[in-house]
């Protein structure tokens, strides 16, 4: 069953079960709709008429439309499949270099796309942040909270699909980027 049309309990019970999948990629996928869903929240909230009037409610609308959270939830499907497809690597050995070799770089691409999407996601919040209604603030702050967590989760998954060294460092310094969103938060007095 896809992901987006399962109710949390039945995910997150699914995700604890003994069974490859959902597991780590999943639930980063998971977490990082969660973060943007409590950031679109924010952003939906910055829609009243003083808003309207600064600008700060296009400046909400464009973020809302920026974030796609079904495409999110489809991380978590791809990861299983890639997943899936993975296991047949190891198992089956018809398949030739090549296609393993295909086969191996979605298992990289899927959580490295998440790792990559966790980190737009955080700096448009960022940059819509000193906009948002100044009552929901914390939210938006909750979605970078959580979008950071996921992309580091999201790292451990491309780090057991072992990246060349040269995403290892790309990806280092995307998650750096993020550290330092949070960091930000974190030593501010709001």
């Amino acid at each position: 069953m896809a992901t987006s049309s399962q109710q949390i309990g039945k995910f997150v019970h699914s995700l604890a079960a003994k069974q490859p999948t959902p597991g780590g990629g999943a639930a980063a996928a998971v977490g990082a709709a969660i973060g943007a869903s409590a950031a679109s929240m924010a952003a939906a909230y910055t829609q009243r008429k003083k808003d309207i009037e600064s600008g700060a409610a296009a400046k909400a609308q464009a973020l809302i439309e920026s974030i796609h959270l079904e495409d999110l939830l489809k991380v978590a499907d791809d990861d299983a499949e890639a997943y899936a497809d993975l296991q047949r690597t190891w198992k089956d050995s018809s398949l030739s270099d090549e296609e393993k070799a295909s086969i191996e770089a979605r298992a990289l691409a899927v959580p490295t796309t998440l790792v990559e999407k966790c980190h737009l996601h955080i700096l448009a919040i960022q940059e819509f942040l000193p906009h948002c209604n100044p009552n929901i603030t914390s939210d938006a702050k909750v979605g970078i909270h959580q979008l950071a967590g996921a992309a580091r989760a999201a790292f451990q998954t491309v780090m057991v699909n072992k990246p060349s060294v040269d995403e290892r460092k790309r990806l280092h310094g995307l998650l750096q980027e993020i550290r330092q969103a949070e960091d930000e938060l974190l030593d501010s007095d709001e």
